[in-house]
């Protein structure tokens, strides 16, 4: 996966998050982001991040995201990797 093709999938991830309720109450609850903020975010990597971040919190997110999109369910976290402040993978 190339920088390009991690935020299309963030940018995936905001797109689905904007879509879904539930999810965006969760979001803007952990992150204080409004959900009206959401598409300001939307160019930022930093944002997209965040955003990811977030999303793989959870495992039931993360399918649910992936159903939605058509993504393969490690699309986020390989993505999550090319973005800053990534963890660097040791293993």
């Amino acid at each position: 996966m190339t920088e390009d093709q991690a935020l299309e999938v963030a940018v995936d991830a905001v797109i689905w998050l904007a879509g879904e309720p539930e999810a965006l109450a969760g979001f803007a609850a952990a992150s204080g982001v409004a959900p009206a903020d959401l598409a300001a975010g939307g160019t930022d990597p930093e944002f997209l991040a965040a955003v990811l971040d977030w999303l793989l919190g959870s495992d039931a997110t993360v399918l649910a995201f992936a159903a939605a999109t058509g993504r393969r369910p490690e699309d986020p976290a390989r993505a999550r990797a090319l973005l800053p402040g990534a963890s660097p993978h040791w293993t």
